[in-house]
């Protein structure tokens, strides 16, 4: 806390510049906390290689005849599960922080209210670079070939799917601010999104969902992602799902990052 505070009295006492300097030091210290426990990384590294291999090899050869053939329809469908169900970790690590009296603490440091919410924001944005990353190396490793042979277009994906997950990540910073405690945070989040990843196009086609459920699947805004990336990658195109996806992104922004920060600042 100490280097924190150090850090963040030096800053440049200019308006935006010293709110965004003191953010990215406060990203810094979340970046710090990762190193010193790095087991806070297993659901962004382990999840994606067990789940990849795992759901490769069991629905594989049911569901396309081949594992091989079966990747260009997983891996998206992983990658999204992976990386919007890790934003989950912003509001039970905000939501810890509360409960040991960290933001106490920061109330008598010389940084904006502001900084430490928007630096919790920031950080885990790597988490979600991570997640990605691996995802589409331990794919293109296993035979999915489009996301080395057009890493361009991998990359886009990757990006968009990372912009889509920080959207998220408000709603879930404002449970952390709303709920009682941490472990609270985590099940109302996996209760809301358990339905959304696994009711969706992510693993299975959804011609071969009962009605009720093939319907709730193709206006699923999860099912718009991954579709939005598995066009990217294996097509190499822009589609309207890109389009709703950044749109629907900017709708969560808009409606939860003021109330969020609303919900913030009347606890800092």
């Amino acid at each position: 806390m100490t280097a924190v505070a150090s850090i963040a009295a030096a800053q440049p006492r200019n308006g935006i510049t010293r709110i965004v300097g003191q953010s990215l030091t406060m990203a810094y210290r979340g970046l710090l906390k990762v190193r010193r426990t790095p087991e806070q990384l297993f659901d962004v590294t382990l999840q994606p290689i067990i789940f990849t291999v795992m759901f490769a090899y069991i629905f594989g050869g049911a569901i396309s005849g081949d594992v091989t053939k079966y990747l260009p329809t997983l891996i998206p469908g992983i990658l999204v599960q992976t990386v919007i169900t890790g934003s989950v970790v912003t509001g039970v690590q905000l939501r810890e922080d509360m409960d040991k009296g960290v933001f106490d603490r920061f109330r008598s440091l010389p940084i904006a209210r502001i900084a430490p919410l928007a630096g919790a924001l920031l950080a885990d944005t790597v988490r979600y670079a991570i997640a990605t990353t691996i995802t589409f190396v331990v794919g293109g490793t296993m035979g999915y070939h489009q996301v080395f042979d057009h890493l361009g277009w991998t990359v886009a994906a990757g990006l968009l799917v990372i912009v889509v997950a920080w959207s998220l990540s408000w709603i879930f910073a404002l449970f952390g601010m709303l709920a009682r405690t941490a472990g609270s945070v985590q099940g109302i989040s996996f209760l809301v999104l358990f339905p959304l990843t696994f009711l969706s196009n992510a693993f299975v086609p959804t011609g071969t969902l009962p009605e009720p459920l093939k319907v709730f699947a193709e206006i699923n805004p999860v099912s718009h992602l991954i579709t939005a990336v598995r066009t990217m990658v294996n097509e190499q195109q822009v589609t309207g799902d890109v389009w709703l996806s950044l749109l629907g992104a900017a709708v969560v922004v808009a409606v939860f990052a003021p109330l969020t920060v609303r919900a913030y600042m009347r606890k800092a």
